[in-house]
């Protein structure tokens, strides 16, 4: 948390049920150092009194754009040059709307285009209105603008109805704040990195893909993020929240992640190949919907392009770091990819024996290099990822110190 100590955090709320989440978050703040003050607009009173944030925070709360009692007649402009980020959490979905059209009729409003320091917004809403193409479109515009929308999670609603438009939890919004403000072991490094599965067409309708969830890969991007690097995060099809700061390429199928793969690799310092990409896709893709009948289909599958393989191949090449993902014989399977691929780095888990990999929450790793090796315990897979990125970096900057011609 020391990133945090001593920031300016400017936190603005608005009328929403999720407010009440935003007390968790000025005493989250507070606890890790950093100075808070509170803007409410007129909706936000409705849910929270600004007594509750005036007792957190240890500051009175702003809420009205015209204050008799106000330090300064120009608190819009003075609150704007005091914080070191401004994030408003909740942001519903009328106060985006406003603010993507460059309204001013509150406080919170002006002070949003008063700042010259960052702005994050933490959508929440309902998933009807956050799936509104208009709802969309305000987003859109605000994140061309440069303001950073974290979020929003899914779930279950205070209306009953599951779906998008839960706001962050505070312990997310934190995190967040800490990657803006960290620079980290791996500062100035970057990584270009791949998760969640591909999915191969059979036609309109089906594809062939596997079991990931992306939940390992998302990891290792938000702990990289920490630790400073810039992250560029080719993606499969996954249900997610990118990582804040990440770089993020949606991508469907094995030809499209290899495509954006090889468009990006210039430049990076290190490939983390954690995407499962298909080995095989559908030699003629159908163009209509395969009718069922009673008799045998046979579907003819040529090989996909190694991705990783390809990557380790250039003759200006990155830091490599594969996964492998078996379920016998692993450190067998994993030094031979090592070597095969001409990797620096491979980590390797058992899938199918309960005790991690695919759509869980939790993982362990064999890490190998060549003439080395590292065990991660069972964990969450934040803290696999954590302990990962660490690795990888120690090996990184060891690789640099042996030939810094690469440097």
């Amino acid at each position: 948390m020391q990133t945090l100590i001593n920031k300016k955090i400017l936190l603005g709320v608005t009328g929403g049920i999720a407010a009440y989440k935003s007390a968790e978050l000025v005493r989250l703040l507070i606890k890790a150092g950093a100075e808070v003050r509170v803007v409410m607009t007129p909706a936000a009173r409705e849910f929270v009194q600004p007594l509750t944030y005036q007792a957190l925070s240890g500051h009175r709360v702003y809420v009205d754009l015209f204050d008799a009692e106000a330090d300064s007649a120009m608190d819009h402009i003075e609150l704007a040059r005091w914080c070191d980020l401004m994030l408003v959490a909740p942001a519903s979905a009328d106060f985006l709307g406003k603010m993507s059209a460059g309204y001013a009729d509150n406080l919170l409003l002006t002070l949003c285009l008063a700042s010259r320091q960052p702005v994050a917004v933490a959508p929440a809403m309902n998933q009807q209105m956050y799936a509104n193409a208009a709802t969309a479109a305000n987003l859109e515009q605000l994140n061309s603008r440069g303001i950073l929308v974290w979020g929003p999670d899914a779930g279950e609603q205070a209306c009953g109805d599951v779906g998008p438009g839960r706001m962050l939890e505070p312990a997310h919004l934190l995190a967040n704040l800490e990657i803006c403000f960290k620079p980290g072991k791996l500062h100035g490094i970057d990584i270009l990195l791949t998760a969640g599965p591909t999915r191969e067409a059979i036609d309109p309708v089906r594809y062939i893909s596997n079991r990931s969830s992306g939940k390992m890969g998302y990891a290792l991007a938000r702990a990289a993020l920490h630790e400073g690097a810039e992250v560029t995060l080719v993606s499969g099809p996954v249900s997610l929240v990118p990582p804040v700061g990440v770089k993020l390429i949606n991508v469907e199928s094995a030809a499209e992640m290899l495509d954006a793969v090889m468009q990006e690799v210039p430049g990076s310092d290190v490939f983390i190949a954690c995407a499962a990409v298909s080995d095989y896709r559908v030699d003629q893709q159908a163009d209509h919907k395969i009718k069922k009948s009673a008799q045998t289909m046979t579907l003819d599958l040529v090989p996909n392009t190694d991705i990783l393989a390809a990557v380790s191949a250039l003759a200006e090449r990155p830091f490599c770091v594969g996964f492998a993902a078996e379920t016998r014989d692993l450190e067998k399977y994993a030094l031979d990819k090592l070597n095969r691929k001409n990797l620096d780095m491979i980590a390797a888990n058992l899938v199918g024996d309960g005790s991690g990999g695919f759509e869980a929450d939790v993982n362990r790793l064999e890490v190998f290099w060549d003439g080395g090796g590292h065990s991660i315990a069972l964990a969450d897979k934040p803290e696999v990822a954590k302990q990962l990125i660490e690795l990888i970096g120690e090996r990184y900057t060891g690789a640099l110190s042996d030939n810094p011609s690469k440097a």
